[in-house]
């Protein structure tokens, strides 16, 4: 790769040189992630010494020739095409006895096989993955079927995706990429709220690779400039390609929520004077959908704000007994038991009173108990849309927050969305921690956000 060319920071010199079996290039827009990644493959590919063939695989077959194939320093450019004394022979068609888009690489190894897909061309996909294959490079992978991923993972040697930041609650964080991490020289080189997010258990050497504009040095002081002009501050777009942090990029109830400015830590929690606690509760019991029995305490402070303190979340699709309304009641006194000891007492507490079960045993385990709290119903005379409304004014006058191990709730922020065929109404879906919150400051919205003085 010519250097003058393309500069290499030293980083991306440190991703070229470092040998793993899986690699995640995540980053900002124009951070050169697919420009590096693309010599990297290739010159595994002709160090291989295997007959197994190897894949490139994005969007469409016209959208890997534009950004791989095609491209400014893309394969054509770098390796040469062999009509004319190169390495690469493109055959968008298919040639001779291989019928599908492929790639003859004309190495000191041989003549390697790589096939050109589109994930949106199952039929097609379905064939080239009959058996095993040496390198597999997915491009653009939050954008990609995750079928063809599960496939095409489990029977590649080495594989190497580039991926933009997304919904965080996207298959293919949740089982793969947050399965990864950053080596040891870069372990803290990326958005906290993404290293974060790396929490599950590491799989064999899985790596990720985090890359900004900076990293590019072949992006001029003018380019970048008039790249990050061209977002408007504050939408989600900016937020993904520009901050390179994960959240969907539209229809986003809560599109004003940034983890930057309005999650905390428990310190900085403690540090605050409350004045009320209290609780809430929601409700639902399917072993067959991913909906939760959430559980959320927060608190009030002496300036009108409202910290999200605790939170503790259930999901009956992912345990072996499912949890009946008498194990909530039993759960969800401890849960108000633990904070009031590290917070305060939530005498009150609400919870959605379309779940009478749930209530009824609430109610019983009083009459048979010595129980400090009451169990209201929820108060839902406040419109949802209002419910929103008054939160979104709170974010935006940084009158709400939310203590940072409360995950569940802040991944519900992110990603609570707007259903697109109806005006105004939320989706029913990644709300269940949103509620239980909701249910409890309604009864204490008038002691949070900024207060409303009276002319005289």
């Amino acid at each position: 790769m010519n250097d003058e060319v393309f500069p290499l920071s030293e980083k991306y010199l440190d991703f070229l040189s470092y040998n793993c079996s899986t690699e995640f290039l995540e980053g900002t827009t124009f951070a050169g992630k697919t420009t590096v990644a693309i010599p990297k493959f290739m010159f595994k590919i002709a160090n291989y010494k295997g007959s197994k063939p190897s894949i490139i695989a994005g969007l469409d077959l016209g959208t890997i020739e534009k950004n791989i194939i095609n491209s400014d320093m893309g394969i054509l450019e770098i390796f040469g095409d062999y009509e004319n004394g190169g390495l690469i022979e493109y055959n968008p068609t298919g040639k001779g006895k291989i019928r599908m888009p492929h790639i003859l690489f004309h190495c000191e190894n041989g003549t390697k096989v790589i096939y050109v897909l589109g994930y949106d061309d199952k039929a097609r996909w379905k064939k080239a993955l009959g058996g095993q294959c040496y390198g597999l490079f997915i491009d653009e992978f939050n954008i990609a079927d995750m079928d063809f991923v599960r496939e095409s993972f489990m029977r590649a040697d080495y594989r190497l995706c580039t991926l933009n930041p997304d919904d965080p609650n996207k298959e293919c964080y949740t089982q793969y990429v947050n399965k990864s991490r950053p080596i040891e020289k870069y372990k803290n080189d990326g958005p906290s709220e993404l290293l974060k997010e790396l929490k599950l258990p590491q799989v064999a050497d899985w790596t990720w690779w985090y890359f900004t504009f900076d990293h590019n040095l072949s992006l001029t002081l003018e380019k970048k400039q008039q790249i990050i002009e061209s977002v408007p501050p504050g939408t989600k777009l900016y937020k993904n390609k520009i901050l390179g942090l994960r959240g969907k990029s539209t229809g986003l109830v809560f599109s004003n929520f940034e983890r930057g400015k309005h999650v905390i830590t428990k310190e900085q929690a403690k540090s605050k004077k409350y004045i009320y606690f209290s609780a809430g509760l929601d409700t639902a019991y399917s072993q067959k959908s991913p909906d939760t029995i959430s559980m959320i305490f927060l608190g009030i402070t002496d300036i009108r704000e409202l910290v999200v303190l605790d939170e503790r979340v259930y999901n009956n699709r992912d345990l072996n007994i499912p949890i009946a309304p008498s194990d909530t009641v039993e759960n969800f006194i401890a849960f108000l038991d633990r904070n009031q000891k590290e917070w305060g007492l939530a005498r009150n507490t609400f919870i959605d009173n379309a779940d009478q079960a749930t209530i009824t045993e609430l109610k019983k385990y009083k009459r048979n108990n010595t129980c400090i709290y009451v169990f209201n119903d929820a108060y839902k005379q406040v419109k949802i849309i209002d419910r929103i409304n008054l939160m979104l004014d709170w974010l935006h006058k940084m009158r709400y927050f939310v203590v940072d191990n409360c995950h569940n709730h802040i991944v519900e922020l992110e990603t609570y969305s707007w259903q697109e065929d109806k005006d105004n109404t939320p989706e029913d879906a990644n709300d269940h921690t949103i509620n239980a919150c909701q249910y409890g400051w309604i009864p204490y919205k008038d002691k949070i956000g900024v207060e409303i003085k009276e002319k005289e």
